[in-house]
């Protein structure tokens, strides 16, 4: 059996439509207002008060630990490394499976995750930005925007690239079935205390670690490179994001495979998909080269030298002082 792999570049025809003519919102929710679309999200919060009242099971809280991981590497290695920013190839196949698992997180579908995210990067802490906790606030940069209707629809003119392929459309509009098939499979295996762990907690989890990348990581932490924006590198924040919180790293190279660019900046979602390369499933992952690396830095001696040019440093012969 042959794997189709996905190319990288391909003509697609998109119509231009200008800032007051948006896409139009082919999702089976269209019919809704705005507050009902959010009840989903707001109800999800409100029931966790049941972790008082069902019992906390050694399943339970393995269920929890694992979907929290596989679903948030479903954001950071699926929809934000692969669908916005294409860090890596994949088969179509595996593409769809990446889309599911993003899916899962309950965070809209690839197509509007990933173009969102595109405008983001494109007017990073400016007012066309959807979420800087600079030009609005720590609430709106965390949350708020996603409750908004400003955001609700999926902005195709931003990712043309994958809008051509009709299973990813499928799967944007009907974004939910992945999510609530995994609360149905929680409840299988360990009944309310496994939908109310597996699921609920851990949808929780996922969603506000994921906004922390939105908010925190524009305001606390520290930068090595001189960015445009203020995005910042948090230790805190990339191991409860599987190494999301290497921001400033990011901002600087954004398609690279690796946020955590050096040893010693653990990034459990790089890892993932260099093991899911080695079974052939991930191939051509980018990495920054040498020159990318050094490249605006605003602290030259600090931990920014790569660790080659670190060995080299120490194994080079001391200069006799004049």
């Amino acid at each position: 059996m042959t794997l189709e792999r996905v190319p990288s570049s391909a003509p697609v025809l998109t119509p231009k439509l200008s800032p007051s003519h948006p896409w139009p919102d082919r999702s089976p929710n269209r019919w809704f207002p705005g507050w009902i679309k959010s009840a989903p999200f707001i109800l999800l919060h409100l029931s966790l008060i049941a972790v008082f009242f069902v019992p906390v099971t050694v399943t339970a809280v393995i269920l929890c630990a694992v979907t929290y991981f596989i679903r948030m590497f479903g954001i950071t290695g699926a929809y934000h490394r692969y669908f916005a920013h294409r860090a890596y190839k994949t088969s179509r196949w595996f593409q769809f499976i990446l889309a599911w698992l993003g899916c899962s997180a309950m965070q809209k579908g690839p197509l509007w995750w990933a173009g969102h995210h595109r405008e983001h990067h494109r007017h990073s802490d400016t007012p066309k930005d959807p979420h800087s906790p600079h030009e609005t606030s720590f609430w709106w940069s965390h949350v708020g925007w996603i409750l908004s209707t400003e955001h609700a629809n999926t902005p195709e003119d931003q990712v043309p690239d994958w809008n051509r392929y009709p299973e990813l459309r499928w799967m944007d509009r009907w974004h939910w079935i992945p999510g609530i098939l995994l609360a149905v499979l929680c409840y299988l295996i360990d009944g309310t205390s496994g939908l109310v762990w597996g699921f609920v907690v851990s949808t929780i989890l996922v969603y506000h670690a994921t906004f922390t990348i939105n908010s925190l990581s524009h305001l606390f932490g520290s930068r090595r490179y001189a960015t445009t924006d203020d995005s910042r590198n948090n230790f805190f924040l990339a191991l409860i994001t599987l190494g999301e919180g290497w921001h400033n790293n990011h901002h600087h190279y954004q398609s690279s495979a690796n946020q955590g660019f050096f040893w010693w900046e653990i990034d459990i979602s790089y890892v993932t998909l260099l093991a899911l390369s080695c079974c052939g499933l991930v191939w051509d992952l980018r990495k920054p080269g040498e020159k990318a690396l050094t490249h605006r830095l605003i602290q030259p001696t600090a931990p920014g030298t790569s660790l080659e040019q670190l060995t080299v440093n120490a194994a080079a012969p001391e200069q006799p002082s004049s």
